[in-house]
């Protein structure tokens, strides 16, 4: 038999023919190594629907693989001679075909790649960790834009992406005489009758046969299967794409902060799920993007806000996950440590926006931005909620997140754990943003125009008190400047009954109370 070159192992986040690990694979020398590990699915309690969604990707990609003539050694989770985790099936593939080298490319979580570093010793077989090709800025370059900045402001680091894949740019200037167009972002939205549906896919054979298992397996996790509708298929992740590009980039701009009850998600794209598990590359999705503002089809605001969220944001955070773990996921810059409330396994809460927003992530495993920053994570960080559990919430329930994109987004934009390296000040507000955005106080028991007492929203009292309670750790920060002014104009008494307010509300949360 011809000896066994390569084992490439592919991770399941890693479905894409063009991944560093297989730029060289030859189907006659090469073993590709795919495999569903418990260690994998239940390190946090994700969501149902994430871990049928990811299964059911990996046996599609894996079929895709054998079409194009690999040889394929794949483990399923139900499989008896399942080892439970990635380092324990490498083993026992190395001692089944003893491969000359391991070949993987770089997981995107710190805990994985710490493990695979071990790997050559352990195993007695040589090692090669490839770079993420997925990925348009390396750990390299983002420590050399970093290096001797005392914070990381995105808009800069945005600007120098536009300028190296030169999307929207007329020579060295951003088409449009700016670089950002965000403040024709904000609108409220109103129900549309006429949006387009939004496409699903019914679960063909291997889905279904993946759902059976994670309704058995996983039956104590978060969410429902019954609605599962994801792509799980290069081509359709490609049908996803272009729906999006055709129906909601024109409007995707005007309503990105907006929220409405019964419209989860607006003009959102939708994509991440399909980008970060590598079945759609980021930046032919930019380029398509940029061809309908080119062309006349899509307003510049709408595009450049969508190319911004990738070839900013995605980038930006990536960079700042791997310069700054393994520490960066217990940052407590406020010292918070009020556990997350029950309700955000439930949903059961009085609270509208709350219920809502938790109610849409149960039902989907998915809420858009704005959803997550200004409504649960404001909630947690006006509450003195632990930043690591509400860290963990996040990875648990989005069938989007990996630790990479997940971790900055919520330790320091969400809740300002890491005192500000990310964020020039904490994303807290009142109920009157909640209010101004979307619907959800239109029918909450609770009155968004009442500042303090048991018929109050929440948000309001909570708000103060957070800045009060705050007040030493955050008075140099300029962009709070205007809120402390007022918090010092008011009276004693005034500033007395907004604490006595907050401090109500927190009372009945830690005791469990309905809230």
């Amino acid at each position: 038999m011809t000896p066994i070159r390569h084992l490439i192992l592919i991770l399941g986040d890693q479905l894409s023919t063009g991944i560093s690990s297989l730029a060289d694979a030859d189907p006659a020398q090469d073993v590709v190594l795919m495999c569903e590990v418990m260690a994998e699915a239940t390190y946090v309690r994700h969501h149902k629907q994430k871990i049928a969604f990811i299964f059911s990707a990996m046996r599609h990609f894996a079929e895709e693989l054998r079409e194009k003539g690999f040889r394929l050694r794949y483990t399923r989770l139900d499989d008896g001679d399942n080892a439970g985790s990635f380092g324990a099936e490498v083993l026992r593939a190395v001692a089944d075909v003893a491969p000359q080298t391991i070949v993987v490319t770089e997981p995107g979580e710190w805990r994985v790649l710490d493990d695979m570093k071990h790997w050559q010793a352990e195993l007695r077989c040589p090692v090669e960790i490839r770079p993420d090709n997925r990925f348009l800025c390396s750990h390299a370059t983002f420590r050399q834009w970093a290096a001797g900045r005392r914070d990381f402001t995105m808009e800069f680091f945005y600007r120098e992406m536009r300028r190296r894949t030169g999307l929207l740019m007329e020579g060295d200037a951003p088409i449009g005489g700016r670089w950002n167009f965000d403040s024709e972002n904000r609108n409220p939205a109103r129900p549309d009758l006429f949006r387009p549906q939004r496409k699903r896919f019914p679960p063909d054979a291997i889905s279904r046969e993946v759902i059976a298992l994670v309704a058995e397996r996983f039956d104590g996790h978060i969410g429902r299967l019954n609605r599962f509708g994801f792509a799980v298929t290069r081509a359709q992740a490609e049908e996803v794409q272009d729906a999006f590009i055709a129906d909601y980039l024109p409007h995707f701009g005007e309503t990105q902060d907006a929220m409405l009850a019964a419209d989860p998600f607006l003009n959102h794209a939708l994509l991440s799920f399909y980008i970060n598990i590598g079945f759609l590359d980021p930046l032919a999705v930019c380029r398509a993007a940029e061809r309908e503002y080119l062309e006349g089809r899509a307003p510049i605001a709408a595009v450049e806000g969508f190319i911004r969220q990738i070839i900013g944001w995605r980038e930006y955070v990536r960079g700042v996950y791997w310069l700054k773990m393994p520490g960066y996921v217990e940052s407590n810059f406020f010292g918070n440590t009020r556990g997350l409330p029950g309700f955000y396994w439930t949903g059961e809460t009085d609270m509208r926006c709350l219920a809502t927003v938790i109610g849409e992530t149960i039902e989907h495993a998915y809420a858009h931005h704005i959803q997550r920053l200004m409504v649960t994570g404001n909630f947690a960080l006006l509450a003195g909620v632990d930043p690591y559990a509400v860290h963990e919430w996040y990875l648990e329930v989005y069938a989007d997140a990996y630790e990479w994109v997940e971790a900055p987004n919520v330790i320091g934009m969400s809740q300002f754990a890491d005192g500000g390296l990310l964020g020039s000040k904490p994303y807290a507000a009142s109920g009157n943003y909640i209010s101004k955005m979307s619907d959800y106080c239109e029918t909450c028991r609770y009155d968004v125009r009442k500042k303090i007492g048991e018929d109050a929203c929440s948000f309001n009292a909570l708000y103060w008190d957070f800045l009060d309670r705050n007040g030493e750790a955050l008075s140099g920060n300029r962009r709070l400047a205007q809120p402390y002014a007022t918090w010092r104009r008011m009276s004693d008494q005034k500033r007395q009954e907004y604490r006595a307010s907050a401090q109500g509300f927190l009372k009945r949360l830690d005791a469990g109370e309905r809230v």
